[in-house]
């Protein structure tokens, strides 16, 4: 394994130069998907350590994507973070929350092929400048849209010809903005978990 080449204490990040044999294995020795992430573009490994901080955002953006699917009638599939990887692009990741939208299949299979079914949604949480641009992993696996949270605002991303651009709604949940997700975001801080919920799906049933 390499010397490490940025630390970042707040966020607990560091990105190392490792070899695909080496990213394997060291996604063997973590099994645990409670335990740190990784991302691997071409030769440089991102790691990162789950913070309370981390995983607040990641957590109620990915409640806001079932609560309004429920009320849209948009089938999801939450895959958390299940690692995806591709030694023909020497490429891998696990998002902070993954999600297959409105397909049936494969929801019932339990191994992925993320050759052959990349997520429809990736929630990312990055407050941190010194984290492994994950987006050009994204983009060669085909993921459509990214939610991106970088501690002030929701963002949304749609890949389009090979490179992502941001875009003010969701193609994936179109009701939802960059701008809605972010104010739902921001009050689930100082209300109810009850309250919240109650006003969610309150605001998806206007939307139909």
């Amino acid at each position: 394994m390499g010397t490490p080449t940025v630390l970042s204490p707040a966020e607990q990040r560091v990105i190392l130069n490792v070899s695909w044999e080496t990213y394997e294995r060291i996604l063997a020795e973590h099994p645990d998907s409670a335990g740190p992430r990784f991302s691997y573009n071409e030769g440089t490994l991102g790691i990162m350590v789950l913070s309370a901080d981390h995983e607040q955002p990641n957590r109620i953006l990915a409640r806001l994507v079932e609560e309004v699917a429920a009320e849209l009638g948009i089938e999801v599939c939450l895959l958390g973070s299940t690692t995806f990887r591709r030694e023909d692009l020497l490429k891998g990741f696990e998002p902070d929350s993954a999600f297959y939208v409105g397909r049936a299949s494969p929801f019932w299979r339990r191994d992925v092929d993320a050759a052959v079914d990349p997520p429809d949604l990736i929630i990312e949480v990055d407050v941190s400048s010194s984290s492994l641009d994950r987006f050009p992993i994204y983009a060669a696996f085909a993921v459509p849209e990214v939610w991106r949270y970088d501690g002030e605002q929701v963002a949304i991303w749609r890949l389009e010809a090979g490179r992502y651009l941001e875009s003010e709604s969701s193609v994936a949940l179109p009701p939802l903005t960059g701008a809605v997700a972010t104010r739902f975001l921001e009050e689930s801080w100082d209300t109810s978990s009850t309250e919240w919920l109650r006003r969610v799906r309150e605001w998806a049933r206007q939307q139909l």
